[in-house]
């Protein structure tokens, strides 16, 4: 892999992410997956978790870059979404089960959504934000759950929900940014990128 100063690492193979920075005229010209463990150490907070995994998933990435004998002046894009209720971390349930003690959980209750954004620069400098959105749920019926988990768009959703999809019906108040409960802040990130002379409203022109 050869990086040029103006290339963009997304640290991140998830779809949702790919398509939010699409949706702002970002394309990464190259995706990596950290393959780090996501689980919270004893302890730790919801927004420290996704802070900490955010700047975990670039360093490994940027590691992984210079092991390669790949040029470091490059940008490198990292995040990490949490659902969490209090200080209880949501996880990306993994069976119906899991994914039903989520929503029943989510059920009537406001609950918060953090993203952490690690952003790495070609001159290897690293910036860190905290993104919080908060939102109550509906209280859902049995109906709604069995219906909701049959339709299987809970999987790899951390929460056990997608707001982007059918789960957009539970969400009764929302109070912060909407794409950073899809999985990235586009506000945030886009102001991230221009302040570090990443230039995405140049290539909306280049584009057009």
């Amino acid at each position: 892999m050869e990086c040029r100063g103006t290339d963009l690492i997304l640290a991140s193979e998830s779809p949702r992410r790919l398509a939010l920075l699409r949706q702002v005229g970002i394309e990464p010209d190259f995706l990596f997956s950290s393959g780090i463990n996501e689980s919270a150490v004893p302890g730790e907070s919801p927004r420290d978790l996704a802070c900490r995994l955010a700047s975990l998933k670039v360093s490994v990435v940027a590691n992984r870059s210079a092991q390669d004998k790949s040029p470091a002046g490059c940008y490198i894009l990292g995040a990490d979404t949490v659902v969490s209720v209090g200080t209880r971390v949501l996880p990306k349930p993994c069976s119906t089960s899991a994914a039903a003690s989520c929503l029943r959980l989510l059920s009537g209750r406001a609950h918060r959504v953090f993203t952490g954004l690690c952003l790495r620069t070609p001159g290897e400098k690293q910036r860190l934000c905290l993104v919080e959105t908060r939102l109550r749920f509906k209280r859902l019926c049995e109906e709604e759950i069995k219906a909701y988990l049959a339709s299987g768009e809970w999987q790899g959703k951390s929460g056990g929900y997608a707001i982007q999809g059918l789960a957009s019906a539970f969400v009764v108040k929302l109070a912060g940014s909407y794409t950073n409960v899809v999985g990235l802040p586009l506000h945030e990130t886009v102001a991230l990128l221009e302040g570090e002379g990443y230039r995405v409203i140049q290539r909306w022109q280049r584009t057009s």
